[in-house]
């Protein structure tokens, strides 16, 4: 897939899960669970143990699939070129760099760039950046959000950090384009861990497909 197919997909599919755990033998079933409870973007962090090889792994098994495997938490250049080298299909950052956009534009990936306040959000949209990640969203709150997309309405904005089902609909409903979401999908609370992801993202996608969406 282009840059713009990617970019398209992942704005459509509305949301970007969130893998992040301290054994990396988890990262394939954790993976595998989402898959099947109907999530086709994820990303795996580079504070995942053996994070290279894991997404490496993953675009291997889903390559006939039409699942993304991205890199998060790609806060510098150098992981950036080593994620993109090991597979990655898009970038999500925690934080504005525009050598990380620099690095994405030269392999022709997409980036979703982390970003709190209006200026930089705006200077995220300004380096190229191809959705805006409003992170930590839950810490400030819907209030926050709604302030800040009423002048720029016309960003992509996803809501990553303290999203989970208890305020979801909330965060919809206030105009948000998506979500990268982490515990709220892969915390086990039902029992076995792999049952409890396919459990809470076919939760989510209900929710996908059942929210009237503003943006």
């Amino acid at each position: 897939m282009k840059r713009q197919e990617i970019v398209a997909f992942i704005k459509s599919e509305r949301l970007i899960a969130i893998v992040r755990t301290k054994e990396q033998e988890k990262v394939p079933e954790i993976i595998e669970a989402l898959v099947q409870g109907g999530i086709r973007v994820i990303e795996i962090t580079s504070n995942t143990p053996g994070f290279l090889n894991e997404i490496s792994k993953a675009r291997e098994r889903y390559a006939t699939s039409k699942i993304l495997i991205g890199a998060g938490t790609v806060t510098n250049k150098v992981i950036a070129e080593q994620t993109i080298k090991s597979g990655a299909q898009f970038l999500v950052t925690p934080n504005v760099n525009q050598k990380v956009l620099a690095i994405a534009n030269q392999y022709d990936i997409p980036v979703a760039m982390g970003a709190l306040t209006p200026t930089e959000i705006c200077t995220a949209v300004d380096f190229g950046a191809d959705i805006v990640k409003l992170f930590p969203a839950g810490n400030l709150g819907v209030k926050y959000f709604k302030s800040v997309k009423s002048p720029l309405d016309d960003v992509c904005i996803f809501a990553v950090g303290g999203i989970d089902f208890s305020n979801i609909e909330e965060w919809i409903a206030a105009g948000v384009s998506g979500f990268g979401l982490g515990s709220a999908l892969t915390k086990a609370k039902y029992g076995e861990e792999v049952e409890c992801v396919k459990i809470n993202t076919e939760r989510f996608v209900k929710i996908k497909k059942e929210a009237k969406w503003i943006h």
